[in-house]
């Protein structure tokens, strides 16, 4: 059954810049409408608060970071976002929230000028028992504060000054992945073979959170084809992927 207060996601945008705090977090809730819109043309950057490096316990996290970062520019790749950068000073699994983040989050948007903001569940909890990441509740409202921030010349007046950033008030939406309480709907269709490759892009992340005889393919085209099938039952019956939309 349709649910119907669910909308169709936004489509006069060009350029869109998704933030989150981990090298796989927009694979698991995001990439299959991402891989529709660079498809038709826009643009999509990311830029990922932490390298990850407290995501697998059987590597050192100098030697995680390096891996998820590979993982994360392949995966990217598959779904047509060729520009994807780190944050240095944000550690996984600790991320703080406050002033310094804010500053960062806004100054990446100032430099790439986004229309649409995407990012990750923000909530405390996915919509039943399974409560989220600090890091992922606390990047998610940092992106929200930021998308203001960024168009205030008097708040981070450094980045006007020093860094040369003017401020950037084109943000027309905030779009919020894996949301409990979504609000809009990306119908998909030949975007989802290219998010089952991009999420299993992350390998040695699967077989590390999974156990080694996982294979990766098969896990995320299980994983994928659910997430999207579910989507699809609250809104027109066809695939699709679910966000909560913040307007501007």
């Amino acid at each position: 059954m349709p649910v119907e207060h669910l909308s169709p996601m936004p489509k006069d945008w060009q350029r869109a810049l998704a933030v989150v705090a981990h090298p796989d977090d927009l694979e698991y809730g995001a990439a299959a409408a991402i891989a529709e819109w660079t498809a038709a043309g826009r643009e999509v950057s990311y830029l990922l608060v932490t390298r990850g490096e407290a995501g697998i316990d059987g590597l050192a996290p100098a030697e995680c970071a390096a891996v998820r970062v590979k993982e994360q520019r392949a995966g990217a790749a598959l779904v047509g976002v060729h520009t994807v950068e780190f944050l240095d000073h944000h550690h996984d699994g600790v991320i703080e929230p406050g002033r310094t983040l804010r500053r960062d989050l806004s100054a990446a948007i100032r430099r790439h000028r986004p229309e649409l903001l995407i990012t990750l569940n923000h909530h405390d909890t996915w919509g039943g028992g399974h409560w989220n990441s600090p890091d992922h509740r606390v990047v998610g409202r940092a992106v929200l504060d930021a998308a203001s921030d960024a168009g205030n010349r008097w708040i981070f007046r450094d980045l006007t000054g020093a860094k040369g950033l003017a401020p950037w008030n084109g943000v027309r939406w905030v779009a919020v992945a894996g949301s409990p309480h979504p609000t809009h709907a990306a119908e998909v269709g030949p975007g989802i073979d290219r998010a089952v490759a991009s999420l299993a892009a992350h390998a040695t992340y699967i077989k590390g959170l999974r156990g080694p005889e996982q294979d990766p393919h098969t896990y995320a085209r299980t994983f994928i084809e659910q997430m999207l099938r579910n989507g699809g039952e609250r809104y027109r019956g066809h695939p699709a992927t679910l966000f909560q939309v913040f307007p501007r």
